[in-house]
């Protein structure tokens, strides 16, 4: 029985680890569940192209190239890597070692690649910690990015380091266990990278080195299901999340913007000259309960979907011409912000059995300032900055439409402009007749 404790221990932390992450991501999907229903069956072949090319591909993460290789470094890195964790989990579960290695030069092909990425991740995760702490790039110390943002960026960069360098540690004991032929460790691999260091292993007895190696092995596992779980926590639920938000993201013109069904309809009958004015509306008109968005509730899933998926890289803010004259608005911070609030209306349903009980807390003023929302010129730039198809601008629309048709809270310059387009036909204060009169001024 005490032979099998190891392959029993194993199995309880991998499904506690897995059950975890199970919770997190019915939690996540409530969560996004509570945004208002849309459309999104359009385009398909468009969006299986927009998915492949931007997050498979990482075409928008290379736009600035530094930064770009080294994510993709990064991203491959971990995707290929992990792929050893298959092996690791069913080593763990039947209590063998390697056992696909009897796959010969395919297998020593597989880990010598696993071996070069895992040293690459190392180098990049060491330039990324870099550019935040030393260089201190613009984009990684705005007011938005202390505090929790900042620690979860370099805790990333810390788990990333650790998972690599055990890994290494790992197959370099492995690796001298093999030259010494010790009982179960039979020679398959290669191990260009770990042999490198494997001779700070030099003069250590054969029990000794395994301890070394099954402590590396343990700790390596463990922590990539403490990763994962830990995603959920983290910025880099992109990991997750960025796929199905490219799929989901905007495939219409950026510069177009969504009409309510309400107001079209409205419009469409006043410019109607057969129709009565004063007829009674339609019984199967739809009339929306509140225009605009004070709240997550009010966004649709897909927008709390952009929420979750936010990388925090600054690109979005980066690019913001509001942000770089001064302006408070921070397109990243607006997608930070609704993330916040609405896991403050998930832990408010978990408190309450469900229900959400009024905390009088709301995403409009209480995360997200008036000043911010206006200082937007819906220029796109955000949008077409960001490398996962994030769209900060329909959040901002979205609550300046319940600013002004909810609240009529629109500033005076706003306000004055839709008075003149309501009274002249166009946003400036003079009548029709008279806008060619500086043309007979001499």
């Amino acid at each position: 029985m005490m032979e099998y404790l190891p392959n029993i221990i194993f199995a309880f932390v991998l499904v506690a680890g897995i059950g975890y992450f199970t919770r997190n991501v019915n939690r996540l999907r409530r969560n996004i569940k509570l945004g208002k229903d849309v459309d999104v069956s359009d385009n398909t072949g468009q969006r299986w192209r927009n998915m492949a090319k931007i997050a498979l591909g990482q075409t928008k993460m290379v736009v600035r190239p530094i930064a770009g290789i080294l994510h993709v470094i990064v991203y491959v890195g971990f995707i290929v890597i992990n792929i050893e964790v298959l092996e690791i989990i069913i080593d763990g579960l039947l209590g063998t070692h390697r056992i696909f290695g009897s796959l010969g030069v395919l297998y020593d092909v597989l880990i010598a690649s696993f071996e070069v990425l895992a040293l690459l991740v190392i180098i990049s995760v060491s330039a990324f910690w870099v550019r935040r702490n030393i260089i201190r790039l613009k984009r990684f110390i705005k007011p938005e990015m202390k505090g929790w943002p900042k620690q979860d960026g370099n805790m990333i960069l810390y788990i990333e380091l650790v998972l690599m360098i055990l890994f290494l540690t790992m197959n370099a004991a492995d690796y001298q266990l093999q030259q010494l032929d010790a009982a179960h460790y039979t020679k398959a691999g290669a191990f260009p990278i770990s042999q490198i260091i494997a001779p700070l292993f030099e003069g250590l007895s054969i029990s000794s080195l395994i301890v070394v190696e099954r402590i590396a092995w343990w700790l390596h596992i463990v922590g990539i299901l403490f990763f994962l779980n830990y995603l959920y926590y983290s910025k880099h639920l992109h990991i997750l999340l960025a796929f199905p938000n490219t799929y989901y993201g905007k495939v219409k013109p950026k510069g177009q913007f969504k009409n309510l069904d309400a107001v079209t309809e409205e419009v469409k009958l006043m410019l109607d000259p057969s129709a009565d004015p004063f007829a009674a509306p339609a019984e199967d008109a739809a009339e929306p309960e509140k225009f605009g968005a004070s709240d997550v509730t009010d966004l649709n899933w897909v927008q709390l979907l952009n929420a979750y998926t936010c990388t925090e890289c600054g690109r979005c803010t980066d690019e913001c011409p509001a942000n770089q004259t001064g302006k408070k608005l921070s397109p990243r911070k607006i997608m930070m912000d609704t993330r916040d609030r609405l896991e403050e209306v998930g832990k408010n349903l978990e408190a309450n059995k469900g229900k959400f009980v009024e905390d009088n807390n709301q995403l409009l003023d209480n995360y997200i300032t008036r000043e911010e929302l206006w200082a937007c010129t819906t220029c796109n730039a955000c949008v077409q900055a960001c490398p996962v198809s994030i769209d900060p601008l329909s959040i901002i629309m979205d609550m300046r439409q319940y600013l002004v048709m909810e609240q009529s809270a629109a500033p005076t310059d706003l306000n004055n402009m839709m008075g003149n387009v309501e009274n002249n036909g166009a946003p400036w204060p003079f009548n029709q007749m008279d806008r060619l009169n500086w043309a007979n001024e001499d």
